[in-house]
């Protein structure tokens, strides 16, 4: 008798805990729109989450005399000492936030900041409130670490903010985190010391929940707006108050992969567990070029940031001048979150009905050749976000085609 040991090779199966997550939206408009670019085609893309400004000299500078001193080996699991204590100053000089040295960590870029973190605290279950428009990273990092994103939206009309009574409201015995992010991406909006009050407010009354702060575009702020962080607005708030940044936007750094975080001590150690199984310390002669970015002069950023300012400026207005688009005038960032719903239900040249923003944004990427990204990729329809760090010329020409684009539809 012969008996059948052959086994059925089973196909690929993804963990559940990724079943429902993608490669980012925005990652595909981009790869879209380059392999357009390749096949001869003008497009301009709008969609980049970076500035377009260089490194600065001085930075780049300290990098070279890093790889030439041989500064190239493995560093501290999570910043080395120097890089620390940079961040260190810097909280306490620009942000009046004291931490010590086993308060602050450092990762490779401020998303392996949020995935520590989450990983570090979240149990099956547990509640994150995220206000709408978010960056998309952080609902798909709570649920990697199996934890429940609570999506809040909050409209044009409340200025893209969370407010108290909705944070109130969302609130539950299951909440771990309330992640804010000013100025935002993709909308820009910020929140200034009036606006944080009142949350924070809620916050001290509901002590099982902690508050994530990501301040990445902190330096990037308009028309003399006051930029605040919470763990200054309200100390007593500090000990369960994660302060995230980095150096990849004020510092036009994106490539370097260098974000960090001050918090209490025992969050800290407890990123520091699952950053030692993932990574390990980051690239150093990113930190040696950290230090730099930090310790060194910070002048250039007002000059960049009135660049960005301009350009705002230039955008906004060109918008708000297309019939069917409406586009809040942002505090920071380099982002604008223009409403379309205007264009909603209008027919293209080519007949096809537009029934969302990922329709309208597709109608201009294959019409106009201009690559944005959908509200609905950042939690909030139907809007679009439009990246304005790139130069003048190409903003001015793709504004252009947009408003041709939109006034050709029936």
């Amino acid at each position: 008798m012969t008996i059948n040991t052959k086994v059925e090779e089973a196909g690929f199966a993804p963990a559940s805990r990724i079943s429902t997550i993608g490669v980012s939206q925005i990652l595909k408009i981009g790869a879209r729109a380059q392999a357009m670019k390749r096949d001869g085609k003008p497009v301009i893309i709008l969609g980049a989450g970076e500035p377009d400004f260089d490194t600065p000299d001085h930075v780049k500078q300290a990098a070279c005399e890093a790889i030439q001193s041989g500064k190239t080996k493995y560093t501290a699991l999570d910043g080395t000492p120097e890089l620390k204590q940079a961040i260190r100053d810097k909280f306490l000089r620009e942000n009046g936030v004291s931490y010590e040295l086993d308060e602050i960590t450092v990762a490779t870029g401020a998303k392996q900041i949020l995935f520590n973190a989450m990983m570090a605290t979240l149990n099956p279950g547990d509640e994150v409130i995220i206000p709408t428009p978010y960056w998309t990273s952080y609902s798909d990092i709570v649920e990697i670490a199996e934890g429940k994103p609570v999506l809040i939206a909050c409209d044009a009309a409340a200025g893209f903010r969370l407010k108290a009574e909705q944070l109130e409201a969302a609130i539950t015995p299951k909440t771990r985190w309330v992640m804010l992010n000013s100025p935002s991406n993709p909308s820009g909006a910020a929140y200034s010391a009036d606006d944080y009050r009142p949350l924070l407010d809620v916050l001290l009354k509901h002590p099982h929940v902690w508050l994530l702060v990501d301040d990445m575009y902190e330096h990037i702020v308009y028309d003399g707006f006051k930029f605040v962080t919470p763990a200054a607005l309200e100390p007593a708030l500090k000990s369960r108050t994660l302060t995230v940044n980095g150096v990849s936007k004020a510092y036009a750094m994106t490539g370097w992969r260098i974000g960090y975080a001050g918090g209490p001590r025992d969050l800290i150690k407890a990123m520091a567990v699952v950053q030692s199984q993932a990574t390990s310390c980051p690239s150093s002669i990113s930190q040696a070029a950290s230090v730099a970015a930090l310790n060194g002069p910070q002048d250039f950023l007002e000059e960049r940031t009135a660049s960005f300012q301009h350009r705002r400026d230039l955008v906004v207005s060109a918008l708000n001048a297309i019939e069917g688009l409406d586009c809040r005038t942002p505090e920071g960032a380099f982002y604008t979150f223009s409403g379309c719903s205007g264009m909603l239900g209008k027919t293209t040249p080519a007949s096809k009905r537009i029934e969302t923003d990922t329709d309208f944004c597709a109608y201009l990427l294959d019409d106009a050749h201009v690559a944005v990204v959908p509200g609905s990729a950042f939690g909030l329809s139907p809007f679009f976000r439009i990246s304005y760090a790139t130069s003048e010329a190409e903003l001015r020409e793709a504004l252009q085609r947009i408003a041709k684009a939109c006034a050709a539809l029936n």
